[in-house]
């Protein structure tokens, strides 16, 4: 008969196409993982991987066995919740992804406060791109994620947490630097350090680049430099190479001298929404619900509402 485990174990292998990484992703040896496949294998009369492959891949029939596998543990789990749910229990593993530019700025700010208060939801989290996090939603790899919204996929729910303003960091030296704001007319694409593709911030500076431009008529594909995080953005800045945008909560986290480079955008302030993202089937929600709110309660009260007029950083 089959059990959970081997489903558990199935997946694990069409997860990571290589028995060893999914013993270890499973906290078993990988004899034990591989004799327990191999018993479904024999139960059910057929071959579930092909391990001639490297890395393995399941067989024609195994991607229909792994796929139910999936539904079945989904089911499952949502049998564990709906008990916790209906005991208003908060307990139990919280799967959440959260993109590059998002995590290290808000994950500081709230994880400490809320293992403290919820010491049995035991939080997993995970930096992922855009993409990926949907698609982890999808196969329930994922409990939630926290990314730029809106999405606009109907299959999830997006509950908004705060809108970031983009903030120039403006080096000395640079065209700029007297300026007390930044209007957007100002910016020019050849001047700007940007993020590496993938990352969505990236593409919300390039939509206003694009605006800029339009009047300027300047060519949109002198971008010199990019990178994957800020820090080395904003170092290539000080080196004389442009000027950059980073988001609210990046800029509120640097020392006193980098500060002093930081200058806010003219009014309407450029900002992205933040929200946490689920699936419509999610039962996990009374996690959610505090998680939502352990967020907003270590975030400045003026990012809880769409910034009206401009916010500069505060004085220290």
């Amino acid at each position: 008969m089959t059990t959970l485990t081997q489903l558990k174990y199935i997946v694990a292998v069409d997860t990571y196409r290589h028995f060893a990484i999914a013993a270890e992703h499973c906290f078993v040896t990988q004899p034990t993982l591989s004799m327990q496949i191999s018993k479904m294998e024999k139960e059910l009369n057929v071959l579930i991987f092909d391990r001639s492959k490297h890395p393995v891949e399941p067989t024609e029939t195994g991607v229909r066995i792994i796929e139910q596998a999936r539904i079945i543990l989904s089911e499952s789990d949502r049998l564990d919740e709906l008990v916790r749910a209906r005991k208003g229990q908060k307990s139990g593993v919280f799967w959440l992804g959260i993109i590059p530019t998002v995590l290290p700025s808000l994950v500081p700010r709230f994880l400490r406060a809320f293992t403290r208060k919820y010491p049995e939801i035991h939080l997993r989290i995970e930096e992922l791109q855009t993409e990926q996090i949907i698609e982890k939603l999808d196969i329930n790899e994922l409990d939630a994620g926290i990314l730029s919204t809106p999405l606009f996929e109907s299959r999830l729910v997006e509950r908004p947490l705060y809108y970031e303003p983009f903030m120039a960091f403006v080096p000395e030296g640079h065209r700029l630097e007297n300026e007390d704001f930044i209007l957007n007319n100002e910016l020019q694409s050849k001047d700007l350090i940007l993020l590496k593709s993938g990352h969505c911030f990236r593409h919300q500076v390039l939509n206003l680049c694009r605006t800029a431009d339009d009047s300027n008529n300047n060519d949109l594909e002198h971008f010199g430099f990019e990178s994957g995080n800020f820090e080395t953005i904003m170092r290539l800045a000080k080196q004389g190479f442009g000027m950059t945008l980073i988001p609210y909560l990046t800029a509120l986290d640097l020392g006193d001298e980098d500060r002093k480079l930081v200058k806010p955008m003219e009014h309407p302030q450029p900002s992205r929404e933040i929200s946490i993202i689920y699936s419509k089937s999610q039962m996990k929600l009374s996690i959610i619900e505090v998680l939502a709110g352990e967020v907003k309660l270590h975030i400045p009260k003026k990012l809880l509402t769409h910034p009206e007029g401009i916010i500069p950083l505060p004085v220290k």
